[in-house]
């Protein structure tokens, strides 16, 4: 006989890692664009804070930003891959958690430059992460 409550864990495990594989792509994504075209992203990166208090630093942070969105999106996509295939969300966890720094960092920095439609951008992203890290926790339960 079919209990819904039976498939319960295995809809939210499921749930946690659709979730990291998404924000996975558009991290790798992103980290790979910034190491391909370094060049370009320092440059319109350069520009967009030239008006901001971090101006300076334009160079550091964009290799901060770029190594926590590479990281963050291995960690989600291969805990993804645990989770579904051994039930272990240790990695989906750690993935999350770095992803949400990267981006409390990017939102941050949006605002910074005063970007706010960009700022804005980087909530729906992160409202999903907290989605998922939420997931996680009801299946744990």
């Amino acid at each position: 006989m079919y209990n819904i409550f039976t498939y319960e864990f295995l809809l939210l495990d499921l749930i946690s890692s659709l979730i990291g594989i998404f924000i996975s792509i558009a991290l790798l994504q992103s980290g790979i664009d910034k190491v391909l075209d370094r060049k370009g992203n320092l440059s319109w990166l350069s520009d967009h804070f030239s008006d901001s208090i971090l101006n300076k630093n334009v160079p550091l942070l964009l290799l901060i930003v770029t190594i926590i969105e590479l990281l963050s999106g291995f960690l989600l996509f291969l805990g993804a891959l645990y989770n579904i295939i051994i039930s272990n969300s240790d990695l989906l966890i750690l993935g999350f958690l770095t992803s949400s720094i990267n981006f409390i960092f990017l939102f941050f920095g949006q605002r910074v430059a005063k970007d706010y439609d960009g700022a804005a951008v980087i909530v729906n992203y992160f409202i999903l992460n907290m989605i998922g890290l939420l997931s996680i926790s009801l299946s744990i339960v």
